[in-house]
């Protein structure tokens, strides 16, 4: 069985430099419950196990063609509740035979493994572009979360490194694998609502909601990081600072600087992957960023806050991206029920929006519409990391690839700095480069790595 394995790894590891037919499992291979006999099952590896983290696994382990052999979280009780939650789900799933997860600190111990296939990456926002290259660097398939990571030119690297190795990498967009924001971009590329003229994107702020504003901490004393973390890894790549229970909590990984844009890459990465897909833009990104917006100064989460950009693409579409409070009066002028978050297209003939509770039509006779053969039909995906995890077998791209996920990302860094430097910027998607205050706008979109990391 062992020897079965290794061929198949082997067979992996050929492929991912072309293209190759699909792997084709074999009724015979199959064990009980349609389980594929261990040698053709993806074996994956969990880097994170917090909250986003444990829900990517909890979903991987009802996935037969899968199984979790390894974790590694810099939390120590993280990574035993992880081992809890695979020996809970596989022993409720009659699969027994396979807890045998193992758990590590450090995770480049869990890369060393010949064994394993893929990992999926769920950490702070920080590592994600840096574990994503040491994974493929040592020849595995990634899944990465969204965000893409707090660097532009970390991201135009890990592109590189994905298609020069010919690595599968899929974006955790998980809205692409949901038919109704499929549904509504078809609508959009196929002009059924006449020709795209312009796109609203919106998403929850940080501490926006129906009661009283939040009242964010200032400052946390220091203090000796408790036994259960390895802080030093936890921290990584960013500027290292002093030990808080506030900084390693998860507000503090998604709101302090050092770690993250905030929620206008954070939770924006959703709307504005939709909006590329509708537009057909995944290989670009708008040439125009301005507008306003407000960071959080004084307080440890000061990432932007609010923000109100307008965006301008080559083709001369237009974006107008908006957190939740500054979307709503502009949404509900044409939407009869809007949401914290959504993507609409605006045609010359009507509008379609999507969120994940639906889709709503400024005409219900687009609700019946049926593609025709000459249309253009989208990638359709029932499950994201079902995609991955066949994507793998398959060496072929995932329906969230590198490209899309670098063009989405910068989006959100152009944004973030149009709010800081309280400027227009301007974008040459030819070359990649901003045309306009230059240096000021890399001082904000790039950042160095803390010694010895590196991408």
């Amino acid at each position: 069985m062992e020897r079965n394995r290794t061929n198949r790894r082997q067979f992996i590891k050929q492929t991912a430099f072309a293209l190759a037919v699909p792997t084709i499992i074999s009724s015979t291979a199959f064990g009980k419950g349609g389980v594929p006999a261990p040698s053709e099952r993806v074996n994956l590896g969990f880097i994170g196990a917090g909250v986003r983290g444990g829900q990517l696994l909890k979903g991987t382990l009802y996935n037969k063609g899968a199984q979790v052999v390894a974790v590694s979280d810099c939390f120590e009780s993280k990574r035993q509740n992880a081992l809890g939650i695979i020996k809970d789900i596989y022993t409720k799933e009659g699969r027994e035979a396979d807890v045998n997860a193992r758990a590590y600190a450090d995770f480049r111990e869990m890369l060393a493994r010949e064994d394993i296939d893929g990992v999926v990456i769920a950490t702070t926002d920080h590592w994600h572009v840096p574990l994503s290259m040491y994974a493929i660097g040592a020849g595995k398939d990634v899944y990465v979360e969204k965000p893409l990571g707090v660097s532009v030119d970390y991201g135009f690297k890990l592109r590189k490194l994905v298609q020069d190795k010919g690595a599968v990498l899929q974006y955790g967009t998980q809205q692409r694998s949901n038919q109704y924001f499929r549904i509504a971009c078809e609508l959009a590329r196929n002009e059924y609502i006449g020709k795209l003229e312009s796109i609203d994107a919106w998403c929850p702020s940080l501490g926006y909601g129906p009661g009283p504003a939040v009242q964010w901490p200032a400052s946390t004393p220091a203090t000796t990081p408790p036994a259960d973390i390895d802080y030093e890894r936890w921290t990584g790549p960013a500027p290292m600072t002093g030990y808080s229970d506030t900084r390693v909590s998860t507000n503090g990984s998604y709101h302090i600087y050092d770690y993250a844009l905030g929620f206008i890459a954070g939770w924006g990465a959703h709307p504005l992957d939709i909006a590329q897909w509708g537009n057909g833009t995944d290989e670009t990104a708008p040439i125009l960023y301005e507008g306003t917006g407000k960071v959080n100064e004084g307080t440890m989460f000061d990432t932007v806050g609010i923000w109100d950009i307008n965006c301008k693409y080559a083709n001369g579409v237009k974006m107008h991206f908006m957190d939740q409070g500054t979307a709503m009066p502009v949404v509900k002028k044409y939407h009869p029920d809007p949401r914290d978050h959504g993507t609409t297209f605006h045609g010359s003939d009507g509008w379609v929006c999507v969120s994940r509770l639906g889709v709503h039509y400024s005409d219900e006779k687009l609700r019946r519409i049926k593609l025709k053969d000459s249309d253009v039909h989208l990638y359709k995906s029932k499950d994201h990391i079902s995609n991955f995890v066949d994507c793998i077998k398959s060496r072929k791209k995932p329906i969230s690839p590198i490209e899309a996920a670098v063009q989405s990302d910068l989006i959100s860094h152009l944004s973030n700095a149009a709010v800081r430097l309280k400027r227009p910027i301007k974008w040459d998607p030819k070359t990649e480069k901003v045309t306009s205050d230059a240096k000021a706008v890399d001082k904000v979109v790039n950042r160095k790595l803390r010694k010895p990391w590196k991408v």
